[in-house]
Protein backbone atom coordinates (compact mmCIF):
# COMPACT_ATOMS: atom_id res chain seq x y z
CA UNK A 1 0.00 0.00 0.00
CA UNK A 2 1.14 3.42 -1.04
CA UNK A 3 2.22 5.65 1.73
CA UNK A 4 0.53 8.98 2.34
CA UNK A 5 3.17 11.95 2.74
CA UNK A 6 1.64 15.40 3.82
CA UNK A 7 3.94 18.23 3.80
CA UNK A 8 3.64 21.19 6.68
CA UNK A 9 5.21 23.97 5.77
CA UNK A 10 6.12 26.14 8.59
CA UNK A 11 4.90 30.08 8.25
CA UNK A 12 7.75 31.19 11.03
CA UNK A 13 7.07 33.73 13.91
CA UNK A 14 7.51 37.40 14.01
CA UNK A 15 10.18 37.69 11.58
CA UNK A 16 12.47 40.07 13.50
CA UNK A 17 15.26 39.61 11.92
CA UNK A 18 13.74 40.19 8.69
CA UNK A 19 12.10 43.73 9.81
CA UNK A 20 11.29 45.88 8.65
CA UNK A 21 10.35 43.25 5.36
CA UNK A 22 8.09 41.68 7.58
CA UNK A 23 6.39 44.88 9.17
CA UNK A 24 3.19 44.04 7.29
CA UNK A 25 4.04 40.11 6.05
CA UNK A 26 5.18 37.08 7.47
CA UNK A 27 8.52 35.72 6.69
CA UNK A 28 7.06 33.10 4.00
CA UNK A 29 5.43 36.55 2.21
CA UNK A 30 8.35 38.55 1.97
CA UNK A 31 9.00 38.41 -2.41
CA UNK A 32 11.85 37.15 -3.68
CA UNK A 33 13.72 37.23 -7.44
CA UNK A 34 11.31 40.12 -8.73
CA UNK A 35 8.31 38.16 -9.05
CA UNK A 36 8.11 35.45 -6.03
CA UNK A 37 7.42 34.84 -2.74
CA UNK A 38 9.62 32.68 -0.38
CA UNK A 39 6.79 30.55 0.05
CA UNK A 40 7.22 29.78 -3.74
CA UNK A 41 10.31 27.53 -2.46
CA UNK A 42 8.97 24.55 -0.66
CA UNK A 43 5.33 24.51 -2.43
CA UNK A 44 7.20 24.30 -5.79
CA UNK A 45 9.88 21.43 -4.22
CA UNK A 46 6.67 20.02 -3.02
CA UNK A 47 4.97 19.46 -6.29
CA UNK A 48 7.59 18.71 -8.05
CA UNK A 49 8.21 16.08 -6.09
CA UNK A 50 4.79 14.81 -6.75
CA UNK A 51 3.53 15.71 -3.25
CA UNK A 52 0.31 16.88 -3.06
CA UNK A 53 -1.33 16.86 0.25
CA UNK A 54 0.35 20.47 1.62
CA UNK A 55 -0.47 22.25 4.47
CA UNK A 56 0.50 25.88 5.42
CA UNK A 57 0.36 27.28 9.06
CA UNK A 58 0.26 30.75 10.03
CA UNK A 59 -0.24 32.91 12.70
CA UNK A 60 1.86 36.66 11.98
CA UNK A 61 0.91 39.34 9.62
CA UNK A 62 -0.91 36.03 7.68
CA UNK A 63 -2.59 38.41 4.82
CA UNK A 64 -0.42 38.43 2.51
CA UNK A 65 0.74 35.29 2.70
CA UNK A 66 -3.10 33.89 2.57
CA UNK A 67 -4.18 35.89 -0.65
CA UNK A 68 -0.78 35.12 -2.36
CA UNK A 69 -1.82 31.50 -1.90
CA UNK A 70 -5.69 31.53 -2.42
CA UNK A 71 -4.64 33.33 -5.72
CA UNK A 72 -1.68 31.28 -6.67
CA UNK A 73 -2.53 27.27 -6.33
CA UNK A 74 -5.61 26.37 -7.83
CA UNK A 75 -6.51 23.07 -8.64
CA UNK A 76 -9.13 21.64 -10.91
CA UNK A 77 -12.17 19.54 -9.00
CA UNK A 78 -10.64 16.18 -9.83
CA UNK A 79 -7.42 16.45 -8.24
CA UNK A 80 -6.94 15.41 -4.38
CA UNK A 81 -4.17 17.79 -4.49
CA UNK A 82 -4.03 21.02 -2.55
CA UNK A 83 -2.19 23.81 -0.76
CA UNK A 84 -4.35 24.34 2.21
CA UNK A 85 -3.24 27.55 4.97
CA UNK A 86 -3.96 26.22 8.99
CA UNK A 87 -4.28 29.73 10.49
CA UNK A 88 -3.50 30.19 14.61
CA UNK A 89 -7.11 29.65 16.02
CA UNK A 90 -8.66 29.87 19.45
CA UNK A 91 -10.51 26.73 20.84
CA UNK A 92 -12.55 25.87 24.23
CA UNK A 93 -9.39 23.75 24.86
CA UNK A 94 -6.37 26.30 23.90
CA UNK A 95 -7.53 29.93 23.56
CA UNK A 96 -3.50 30.84 23.48
CA UNK A 97 -1.93 31.67 19.90
CA UNK A 98 0.71 29.37 18.46
CA UNK A 99 3.73 29.25 21.18
CA UNK A 100 6.50 27.86 18.66
CA UNK A 101 6.30 25.59 15.93
CA UNK A 102 6.40 22.51 17.90
CA UNK A 103 3.02 24.36 18.98
CA UNK A 104 1.50 24.77 15.66
CA UNK A 105 2.24 21.49 14.20
CA UNK A 106 1.04 20.01 17.79
CA UNK A 107 -2.22 22.02 17.40
CA UNK A 108 -3.00 21.44 14.35
CA UNK A 109 -2.53 17.87 14.12
CA UNK A 110 -6.60 17.04 14.39
CA UNK A 111 -7.00 18.65 11.15
CA UNK A 112 -4.45 15.93 8.68
CA UNK A 113 -7.05 13.41 9.11
CA UNK A 114 -3.87 10.69 10.09
CA UNK A 115 -4.61 7.24 10.22
CA UNK A 116 -1.19 6.18 11.66
CA UNK A 117 0.84 4.98 8.63
CA UNK A 118 1.35 8.39 7.20
CA UNK A 119 5.03 9.90 7.27
CA UNK A 120 5.17 13.88 7.55
CA UNK A 121 7.54 16.33 5.87
CA UNK A 122 8.33 19.35 8.03
CA UNK A 123 9.46 22.09 5.92
CA UNK A 124 10.29 25.53 6.48
CA UNK A 125 8.77 29.13 4.85
CA UNK A 126 11.88 30.96 4.58
CA UNK A 127 15.04 28.92 2.59
CA UNK A 128 16.17 29.02 -0.67
CA UNK A 129 16.77 25.57 -2.32
CA UNK A 130 15.86 23.12 -4.75
CA UNK A 131 15.30 19.62 -3.70
CA UNK A 132 13.50 16.23 -4.41
CA UNK A 133 11.54 15.21 -1.45
CA UNK A 134 11.13 11.73 -2.67
CA UNK A 135 15.08 11.37 -2.33
CA UNK A 136 14.65 12.25 1.28
CA UNK A 137 11.69 10.09 2.04
CA UNK A 138 13.34 7.37 0.26
CA UNK A 139 16.13 7.48 2.36
CA UNK A 140 14.10 7.52 5.32
CA UNK A 141 12.05 3.98 4.27
CA UNK A 142 15.13 2.89 3.50
CA UNK A 143 17.01 2.95 6.53
CA UNK A 144 13.31 2.38 8.58
CA UNK A 145 14.11 5.57 10.57
CA UNK A 146 11.37 7.20 12.70
CA UNK A 147 13.08 10.78 11.97
CA UNK A 148 15.13 11.84 9.15
CA UNK A 149 16.87 15.36 9.37
CA UNK A 150 17.96 16.71 6.36
CA UNK A 151 22.09 17.82 6.80
CA UNK A 152 24.10 20.33 4.49
CA UNK A 153 27.89 20.42 4.76
CA UNK A 154 29.01 24.35 6.20
CA UNK A 155 32.11 25.63 7.56
CA UNK A 156 33.44 25.72 10.83
CA UNK A 157 32.59 29.88 10.91
CA UNK A 158 29.53 28.92 10.30
CA UNK A 159 28.68 26.44 13.05
CA UNK A 160 27.33 29.29 15.48
CA UNK A 161 24.32 29.96 12.94
CA UNK A 162 23.30 26.30 12.89
CA UNK A 163 22.07 23.40 14.86
CA UNK A 164 25.21 20.86 14.05
CA UNK A 165 24.58 17.20 13.87
CA UNK A 166 26.91 14.13 14.57
CA UNK A 167 26.44 10.88 11.81
CA UNK A 168 27.69 7.34 12.80
CA UNK A 169 28.72 5.14 9.99
CA UNK A 170 25.48 3.67 9.50
CA UNK A 171 24.00 7.63 9.13
CA UNK A 172 22.71 6.75 12.46
CA UNK A 173 22.52 11.11 14.33
CA UNK A 174 24.80 10.58 17.75
CA UNK A 175 25.24 13.67 18.73
CA UNK A 176 23.46 17.43 18.14
CA UNK A 177 24.18 20.92 19.34
CA UNK A 178 22.22 23.48 18.84
CA UNK A 179 24.13 26.74 17.52
CA UNK A 180 26.69 26.20 19.98
CA UNK A 181 28.68 29.09 20.92
CA UNK A 182 32.15 27.71 20.84
CA UNK A 183 33.99 25.09 18.86
CA UNK A 184 34.63 23.20 22.25
CA UNK A 185 31.56 21.76 22.57
CA UNK A 186 32.16 20.41 19.05
CA UNK A 187 34.62 17.88 19.51
CA UNK A 188 34.22 14.98 17.21
CA UNK A 189 31.79 16.34 15.58
CA UNK A 190 33.74 17.51 12.44
CA UNK A 191 32.65 15.45 9.50
CA UNK A 192 35.56 13.81 7.01
CA UNK A 193 34.54 10.66 6.01
CA UNK A 194 34.07 9.77 2.50
CA UNK A 195 31.74 6.90 1.56
CA UNK A 196 30.73 7.32 -2.14
CA UNK A 197 31.48 9.72 -5.30
CA UNK A 198 28.66 11.70 -4.11
CA UNK A 199 30.45 12.09 -0.93
CA UNK A 200 33.80 13.05 -2.68
CA UNK A 201 31.82 15.88 -3.55
CA UNK A 202 31.28 17.60 0.27
CA UNK A 203 33.83 20.20 1.74
CA UNK A 204 36.76 18.55 3.34
CA UNK A 205 36.90 18.82 7.06
CA UNK A 206 33.34 19.88 7.22
CA UNK A 207 30.15 20.23 9.65
CA UNK A 208 26.75 19.04 8.64
CA UNK A 209 24.41 21.38 9.90
CA UNK A 210 19.93 20.93 10.33
CA UNK A 211 18.59 22.45 7.33
CA UNK A 212 15.07 22.24 9.05
CA UNK A 213 13.85 19.72 7.28
CA UNK A 214 12.30 16.75 8.77
CA UNK A 215 10.59 13.60 8.11
CA UNK A 216 8.67 11.73 10.83
CA UNK A 217 7.01 8.87 11.00
CA UNK A 218 3.22 10.14 12.24
CA UNK A 219 2.74 8.06 15.67
CA UNK A 220 6.40 9.08 16.02
CA UNK A 221 5.30 12.92 15.82
CA UNK A 222 2.79 12.23 17.72
CA UNK A 223 4.76 10.63 20.59
CA UNK A 224 7.33 13.41 20.32
CA UNK A 225 4.76 15.89 20.73
CA UNK A 226 2.87 14.60 23.77
CA UNK A 227 5.29 17.04 26.23
CA UNK A 228 4.83 20.72 26.25
CA UNK A 229 7.87 21.54 23.98
CA UNK A 230 7.29 24.45 21.59
CA UNK A 231 10.36 24.60 19.33
CA UNK A 232 11.48 22.43 16.79
CA UNK A 233 15.14 22.77 16.42
CA UNK A 234 15.62 23.54 20.47
CA UNK A 235 13.71 20.81 21.77
CA UNK A 236 11.55 17.98 19.76
CA UNK A 237 14.65 17.12 17.50
CA UNK A 238 16.93 17.05 20.57
CA UNK A 239 14.54 14.77 22.41
CA UNK A 240 13.49 12.78 19.03
CA UNK A 241 16.86 12.17 18.69
CA UNK A 242 17.37 10.72 22.05
CA UNK A 243 14.17 8.83 22.02
CA UNK A 244 13.56 7.54 18.64
CA UNK A 245 15.78 6.20 15.20
CA UNK A 246 16.96 9.41 13.99
CA UNK A 247 19.07 9.62 11.07
CA UNK A 248 20.84 12.44 8.55
CA UNK A 249 20.29 12.36 4.96
CA UNK A 250 23.02 14.50 3.48
CA UNK A 251 21.92 17.23 1.27
CA UNK A 252 24.72 18.37 -1.13
CA UNK A 253 22.59 20.64 -3.14
CA UNK A 254 22.79 25.07 -3.17
CA UNK A 255 20.93 25.70 0.18
CA UNK A 256 19.79 29.30 1.12
CA UNK A 257 18.84 30.21 4.66
CA UNK A 258 17.24 33.89 4.22
CA UNK A 259 16.38 34.54 7.83
CA UNK A 260 18.44 37.77 7.87
CA UNK A 261 18.36 41.56 5.68
CA UNK A 262 22.16 40.11 5.43
CA UNK A 263 21.01 37.16 3.58
CA UNK A 264 17.68 38.10 1.80
CA UNK A 265 19.86 40.95 0.25
CA UNK A 266 22.84 38.60 -0.64
CA UNK A 267 20.76 36.23 -2.28
CA UNK A 268 18.76 38.54 -4.46
CA UNK A 269 22.01 40.49 -5.60
CA UNK A 270 23.49 36.68 -6.45
CA UNK A 271 20.54 35.63 -8.43
CA UNK A 272 20.75 38.31 -10.61
CA UNK A 273 24.61 37.81 -11.23
CA UNK A 274 25.66 36.48 -14.66
CA UNK A 275 25.92 33.16 -13.12
CA UNK A 276 24.13 32.31 -10.25
CA UNK A 277 24.58 30.07 -7.34
CA UNK A 278 20.66 29.22 -8.51
CA UNK A 279 18.93 29.93 -12.05
CA UNK A 280 15.28 30.59 -12.47
CA UNK A 281 16.06 29.91 -16.15
CA UNK A 282 18.12 26.38 -16.11
CA UNK A 283 16.76 25.18 -12.56
CA UNK A 284 13.43 23.37 -11.78
CA UNK A 285 10.97 25.80 -12.51
CA UNK A 286 9.49 28.00 -9.26
CA UNK A 287 5.72 28.62 -9.30
CA UNK A 288 3.73 32.07 -8.23
CA UNK A 289 0.83 34.01 -9.13
CA UNK A 290 -0.24 34.16 -12.91
CA UNK A 291 -0.18 37.81 -13.83
CA UNK A 292 -1.17 39.38 -17.08
CA UNK A 293 1.36 41.87 -17.17
CA UNK A 294 3.13 43.54 -20.03
CA UNK A 295 6.83 42.98 -20.75
CA UNK A 296 9.18 45.55 -19.48
CA UNK A 297 9.66 48.70 -21.04
CA UNK A 298 13.17 50.13 -20.95
CA UNK A 299 14.28 53.16 -23.00
CA UNK A 300 18.03 54.20 -23.35
CA UNK A 301 19.10 52.59 -20.10
CA UNK A 302 22.73 50.75 -19.59
CA UNK A 303 21.45 47.52 -17.84
CA UNK A 304 23.96 45.00 -16.69
CA UNK A 305 23.99 42.15 -14.34
CA UNK A 306 20.44 42.63 -13.35
CA UNK A 307 16.88 41.26 -13.78
CA UNK A 308 13.80 43.54 -14.52
CA UNK A 309 10.88 41.88 -14.25
CA UNK A 310 7.49 42.26 -16.07
CA UNK A 311 5.08 45.74 -16.42
CA UNK A 312 8.41 47.92 -15.39
CA UNK A 313 8.98 51.23 -16.97
CA UNK A 314 12.28 52.32 -16.82
CA UNK A 315 13.60 55.70 -19.09
CA UNK A 316 17.21 57.14 -19.60
CA UNK A 317 18.69 55.36 -16.24
CA UNK A 318 21.54 53.41 -15.33
CA UNK A 319 20.73 49.58 -13.53
CA UNK A 320 23.76 47.60 -12.29
CA UNK A 321 23.55 44.45 -10.69
CA UNK A 322 20.22 45.02 -8.99
CA UNK A 323 17.13 43.04 -8.89
CA UNK A 324 14.02 44.99 -10.33
CA UNK A 325 10.63 43.89 -8.95
CA UNK A 326 6.83 43.80 -10.82
CA UNK A 327 5.52 46.93 -11.91
CA UNK A 328 8.81 49.44 -11.14
CA UNK A 329 8.73 52.82 -12.44
CA UNK A 330 11.87 54.41 -12.65
CA UNK A 331 12.61 57.92 -14.31
CA UNK A 332 15.08 59.58 -16.22
CA UNK A 333 19.00 60.08 -15.19
CA UNK A 334 18.37 57.66 -12.28
CA UNK A 335 21.10 55.28 -10.82
CA UNK A 336 20.04 51.60 -9.43
CA UNK A 337 23.19 49.69 -8.51
CA UNK A 338 23.48 46.54 -5.88
CA UNK A 339 19.86 46.81 -4.80
CA UNK A 340 16.93 45.14 -4.71
CA UNK A 341 13.83 47.61 -5.48
CA UNK A 342 10.75 45.27 -4.89
CA UNK A 343 7.99 47.00 -7.20
CA UNK A 344 4.65 47.69 -6.53
CA UNK A 345 1.32 45.97 -6.35
CA UNK A 346 -0.39 48.22 -8.85
CA UNK A 347 -0.09 50.91 -11.42
CA UNK A 348 -1.07 54.56 -9.99
CA UNK A 349 -3.65 56.35 -12.16
CA UNK A 350 -1.73 58.70 -14.32
CA UNK A 351 -3.88 61.55 -13.20
CA UNK A 352 -2.96 61.29 -9.71
CA UNK A 353 -2.23 64.61 -7.54
CA UNK A 354 0.36 63.13 -5.24
CA UNK A 355 3.72 65.21 -5.15
CA UNK A 356 5.84 61.83 -5.16
CA UNK A 357 4.83 58.70 -7.34
CA UNK A 358 5.08 55.30 -6.45
CA UNK A 359 8.38 54.47 -7.90
CA UNK A 360 11.62 56.20 -8.41
CA UNK A 361 11.77 59.48 -9.72
CA UNK A 362 14.40 61.76 -12.31
CA UNK A 363 17.81 61.81 -10.90
CA UNK A 364 17.59 59.23 -8.17
CA UNK A 365 20.75 57.24 -7.22
CA UNK A 366 20.45 54.06 -4.85
CA UNK A 367 23.40 52.83 -3.89
CA UNK A 368 23.18 48.82 -1.58
CA UNK A 369 19.16 49.50 -0.89
CA UNK A 370 16.21 47.33 -0.39
CA UNK A 371 13.10 49.58 -1.36
CA UNK A 372 10.16 47.74 -0.82
CA UNK A 373 6.39 47.87 -2.79
CA UNK A 374 5.10 51.09 -3.08
CA UNK A 375 7.77 53.17 -1.80
CA UNK A 376 7.81 56.51 -3.29
CA UNK A 377 11.25 58.13 -4.12
CA UNK A 378 10.63 61.66 -5.34
CA UNK A 379 13.65 63.05 -7.59
CA UNK A 380 17.17 63.84 -6.89
CA UNK A 381 16.91 61.16 -3.64
CA UNK A 382 20.22 59.97 -2.56
CA UNK A 383 20.02 56.46 -0.63
CA UNK A 384 23.68 55.08 -0.25
CA UNK A 385 24.19 54.87 4.24
CA UNK A 386 26.69 57.76 3.42
CA UNK A 387 27.32 57.72 7.21
CA UNK A 388 28.23 53.98 6.77
CA UNK A 389 26.31 52.85 9.68
CA UNK A 390 25.40 48.94 10.23
CA UNK A 391 22.54 49.13 12.11
CA UNK A 392 19.98 51.99 12.53
CA UNK A 393 16.41 53.64 12.44
CA UNK A 394 16.00 56.59 10.88
CA UNK A 395 12.13 58.60 10.66
CA UNK A 396 11.03 56.89 7.38
CA UNK A 397 13.98 54.41 6.48
CA UNK A 398 15.98 51.94 8.39
CA UNK A 399 19.73 50.11 8.19
CA UNK A 400 20.08 46.75 8.74
CA UNK A 401 23.89 45.31 8.20
CA UNK A 402 24.79 48.40 6.52
CA UNK A 403 21.93 48.01 3.77
CA UNK A 404 19.67 50.97 3.64
CA UNK A 405 15.80 49.55 3.60
CA UNK A 406 12.86 51.67 2.60
CA UNK A 407 9.66 50.30 3.90
CA UNK A 408 6.60 49.22 2.48
CA UNK A 409 3.94 52.26 1.29
CA UNK A 410 6.76 54.56 2.65
CA UNK A 411 7.10 58.28 0.20
CA UNK A 412 10.74 60.06 0.40
CA UNK A 413 10.72 63.55 -0.53
CA UNK A 414 12.62 64.96 -3.53
CA UNK A 415 16.57 65.89 -2.34
CA UNK A 416 16.21 63.25 0.47
CA UNK A 417 19.96 62.02 1.33
CA UNK A 418 20.25 58.77 3.24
Amino acid sequence: MKKRVVALILGGGQGKRLFPLTMYRSKPAVPIGGKYRLIDIPISNCLHSNLKDIYVLTQFNSESLNNHINNTYRFDYFSRAFVRILAAEQTVDNVNWFQGTADAVRRNLVHLDLKGNEEILILSGDQFYEMDYMNLIQFHRKNRADLTVSVIPIQENETKEFGILKLSNDDRIVGFKEKPKTLAGLKGFRFTRKRSAFDRLLPSSSYLASMGVYVFNAKVLKKALEGSDYDFGHEVIPHSIENFKSVGYIFNGYWRDVGTIGAFYDLNIDLATYKPHFSFFYSGSVFTRPRFLPPPRINDCHVSHSIVTEGCIVGGSEIKNSMVGLRTIIGKNCKISRSVIMGADYYEDPESTDLVKIGIDDGSSIERAIVDKNARIGKNVLIKNSKNLKNHDGDNYYIRDGIVIIPKNTVIKDGTVI
